[in-house]
């Protein structure tokens, strides 16, 4: 089987085609050839847009366009010819078939053809100058940002970072050149350097897709895109910032394929997602999840509304921003210019008979009163605040002049949650832990630990060379039992609720990610880094 990715300009979020079989028209087509191309007629073709040069490459195969639009084929006697097909179900054209001797010369084709319609971005002999003013001319930028290489350069970026795992893309641009870095597993790593010159072009071809002003650039901007990428629906939420040298692009990565809002998905023991689930299956009460910026606060959030999304069920949400679109959800997006943030807008859903709130976060007094009375008022209210443990939930809200028995009743469950990253399966290998390591691990848990084997990855290519690939959540469920309400309304410090939480069998975060360290899947400097601890 053949397998092509490419870009294309009739559908720049990319195709992807596999071909099984030989069409017959295509064997016809083969046999129908009868003189080998010569190397003048390779210097008349040029390249067409949707194919990739490491494609070809591979399969021995040139395929460009003729003088009059017309797809030729070159091949050789190591050509994969399913390849050939591929290419016709993608390009949707008939490719004409002509034979050459030299693989090197094939080689040299595709390279010099294809190569060139990637290096005149790289040149920049396609582009202008970053430092043009073309306030006066915006039909140039706009020209020049649907060039053909530069809507490559565009995809491509968007599609390694996919590929990836991405979370966010940032394009930044300094004084001498442009950069493009990810942030993978949550941390940022450099993934191109461009010249400076493909800087504008680049993020003005991103603000015209996600319905932004290119003209504007003293200003912040906010936008959202669409993307087909590898098969897969990509929401893009696009911003830039005014720089010394330019603009400064950050684009979340919103993966909306199969699976990725799933509450059996989110990496939950079996003991956790009984109880999460039984909290989100309460008709009224507040479930708050905890944690700082980028803990996947947001995801677990959608989670639960997927698995609430029913037809008898109304949910609204207020966010700042709306993040995943979802189809049955009436999601409002706050707007502060015009007077619309978190509590205008609490307080008009409320009068639209919701059954489920989400709110993106409580962040103030008013917002988290309007929140408590709607759970105590036969609502099911999910939010988020900013604590760095489950149990330090409690007092945040009474920080904001909520009274004590008011959270007791309205709150059913507090989620603090961590994403850590794992480590690669590909370069993983069992290592003899250090004494010193085996005595923190049993200093963190509080209880002995027989430990002879823990796991790190060694680094390889399919993970950047970092040892990690991919993160999973660790997590810390506080139901609300009636003895975690005592000690609420007695305004208990938040290590006297973490002891009483403990009692009753709540298991923390660091136990959690101490269960990983263990079963191999992280390492204990990675549950270190994630948790924040200084044990030494």
């Amino acid at each position: 089987m053949a397998c092509i990715f490419a870009w294309t300009d009739r559908h720049p979020q990319g195709s992807f085609a596999c071909a099984n079989t030989l069409k017959t028209n295509l064997l016809n087509n083969m046999l129908a050839v009868k003189s080998p191309i010569t190397q003048a007629d390779l210097k008349s073709l040029v390249p067409v847009p949707t194919l990739d040069s490491a494609f070809m490459l591979a399969n021995q195969l040139l395929v460009a366009a003729q003088p009059d639009g017309a797809l030729l084929g070159v091949f050789t006697r190591q050509t994969n010819f399913s390849a050939v097909d591929a290419v016709e179900q993608l390009l949707g054209k008939r490719i004409t078939l002509k034979t050459i001797n030299a693989e090197a010369v094939l080689d040299d084709a595709i390279k010099n053809i294809y190569g060139n319609q990637v290096s005149s971005i790289l040149k920049g002999d396609t582009v202008v100058d970053g430092d043009v003013d073309m306030d006066d001319d915006l039909s140039v930028l706009k020209q020049l940002a649907e060039d053909a290489p530069v809507v490559k350069f565009v995809q491509t970026q968007l599609g390694r970072a996919l590929s990836s795992g991405a979370s966010d893309l940032h394009f930044e641009v300094s004084k001498d050149f442009f950069r493009v870095r990810a942030r993978i597993d949550g941390l940022l790593m450099e993934q191109d350097r461009a010249p400076r010159s493909l800087y504008m072009p680049t993020i003005s071809h991103l603000k015209i897709r996600a319905h932004m002003n290119i003209a504007e650039r003293r200003l912040p901007q906010d936008g959202r895109a669409k993307f087909e990428l590898m098969g897969r629906m990509i929401d893009l939420r696009v911003s830039t910032v005014p720089t010394v040298y330019g603009e400064s692009m950050v684009i979340r990565l919103l993966d909306q394929g199969p699976g990725t809002l799933d509450i059996d998905h989110l990496g939950l023991d079996a003991r956790g997602l009984s109880l999460l689930s039984g909290a989100i299956a309460q008709p009224y009460g507040m479930v708050l999840v905890t944690g700082p910026t980028g803990s996947g606060k947001t995801t677990t959030l959608y989670a639960a509304l997927k698995r609430l999304n029913v037809e008898h069920r109304k949910i609204i949400t207020v966010e700042d921003p709306v993040e995943y679109q979802i189809e049955g959800i009436n999601q409002i997006q706050v707007k502060s210019a015009i007077g619309l943030n978190f509590p205008s807008a609490l307080r008009s859903i409320v009068r639209q008979d919701p059954d489920v709130i989400l709110i993106g976060e409580i962040r103030d007094t008013e917002t988290a009163e309007i929140a408590i009375q709607s759970a105590l008022t036969g609502h099911l209210v999910l939010s988020t605040l900013h604590t760095n443990d489950s149990f330090s939930a409690f007092h945040r809200l009474m920080d904001m002049d909520v009274e004590g028995y008011l959270i007791a009743s309205s709150v059913v469950m507090v989620v603090a949650q961590r994403l850590i990253r794992l480590i690669c399966e590909h370069c993983k290998v069992e290592i003899v832990p250090a004494s010193a390591d085996v005595a923190l691990l049993q200093q963190i848990s509080g209880t002995p630990l027989q430990v002879e084997h823990l796991w790190h990855g060694q680094g390889c290519p399919a993970c950047g060379q970092s040892g990690f690939k991919g993160r999973a959540g660790i997590y810390e469920l506080l139901p609300v039992t009636n003895a975690i309400k005592e000690a609420i309304l007695a305004h208990s410090s938040s290590e006297a609720i973490q002891r009483v939480a403990m009692t009753e069998g709540v298991t923390t975060m660091t136990s959690h990610g101490i269960d990983l360290v263990l079963s191999g899947r992280t390492t204990l400097e990675e549950l270190l880094r994630v948790t924040r601890q200084d044990f030494s």
